[in-house]
């Protein structure tokens, strides 16, 4: 079951950076418009299914708040940045930019609840922010689309980190003993309206784009990479822990990257692989487990 979950996670959430390319390249429906039928959709299928299951939680109006807040972080304006991302480069690379995201919670946990980093973090930091400059290297030579790239890599790190302060905000949850399905079906569900309230006062329709390419993606994102994805992380979580479940995200990149290279011509360059190895190697030294003996050499 643990095997069956991992991998779902895997191929799920490395397969939807090409469903976002996809539902951006198929229609001229603005960002915060996408945003909000993906999370609404996926807000109100989780809702209706805890409710059914009877495993809707009571939560107080402090936690809503912070739902709200969360929604913001993780399931709104991160996204955004996502999307606009990808209209400067691929899905595969903002996905590795995206794997930085367990070094981002690092630091984040020691600012908002003092838990003191390992002191695995500083040489993980050091490897993912150069194997970062060694993926892009050969871009980043060409001044004429230095602007572009650049724009693209901030953006991704932006909503990355957007998505570490949401899962600060799911700690404060768990800390607190509320659900996570229940904090998360609110979160989204509360992402989805700012994303509403944003385009309406942008003087943007909520109508979505009606081509099967754009509905297709819509769908494969809200009930494939919101509904399931996020069941199967937090279930994983749940049976073998937060730091074994994370090893989701160093893999989850070498799909997307796949799926790049088939699907938008994304091209591998010398200095490419050396840079995705780096940034692997990173997230590897911040969360493997070291023999006790190898531990204590550490120390």
């Amino acid at each position: 079951m643990n095997l069956f979950l991992y991998l779902s996670v895997v191929l799920i959430w490395g397969t939807t950076w090409i469903a976002i390319y996809a539902q951006q390249s198929a229609g001229i429906t603005a960002v915060t418009v996408a945003v909000f039928w993906r999370f609404l959709l996926a807000s109100l299928v989780m809702l209706l299914l805890l409710k059914a299951l009877k495993r809707l939680h009571h939560l107080t109006l402090q936690d809503h708040l912070f739902c709200l807040l969360q929604g913001g972080c993780v399931f709104g304006f991160n996204f955004v940045c996502f999307y606009y991302a990808s209209g400067y480069i691929s899905s595969g690379l903002e996905s590795v930019i995206f794997s930085m995201a367990v070094m981002y919670n690092a630091i984040n946990s020691w600012i908002f609840f003092g838990q003191r980093p390992s002191p695995r973090l500083i040489p993980a930091i050091v490897l993912g922010m150069a194997g970062i400059v060694a993926l892009f290297w050969h871009d980043l030579r060409y001044t004429e689309a230095s602007s572009e790239l650049l724009w693209g890599i901030g953006l991704s790190a932006l909503g990355t980190l957007g998505f570490s302060f949401g899962n600060m905000i799911s700690q404060r949850h768990q800390r607190r003993q509320r659900d996570v399905l229940t904090t998360n079906s609110y979160g989204m569900l509360y992402g989805a309206l700012l994303m509403a309230g944003v385009s309406l006062l942008q003087g943007v329709s909520l109508q979505p784009t009606w081509n099967g390419q754009w509905l297709a993606a819509l769908c494969y994102l809200a009930i494939a990479g919101s509904v399931l994805g996020f069941w199967a992380y937090f279930t994983l979580v749940g049976r073998i822990g937060s730091s074994r479940a994370a090893y989701t995200t160093v893999l989850f990149p070498l799909v997307a990257l796949a799926l790049s290279t088939r699907y938008e011509g994304y091209e591998w360059h010398v200095s490419a692989i050396p840079g995705l190895v780096m940034i692997l190697l990173g997230n590897l030294v911040m969360f493997a487990r070291w023999p006790a003996s190898r531990r204590r050499a550490i120390a």
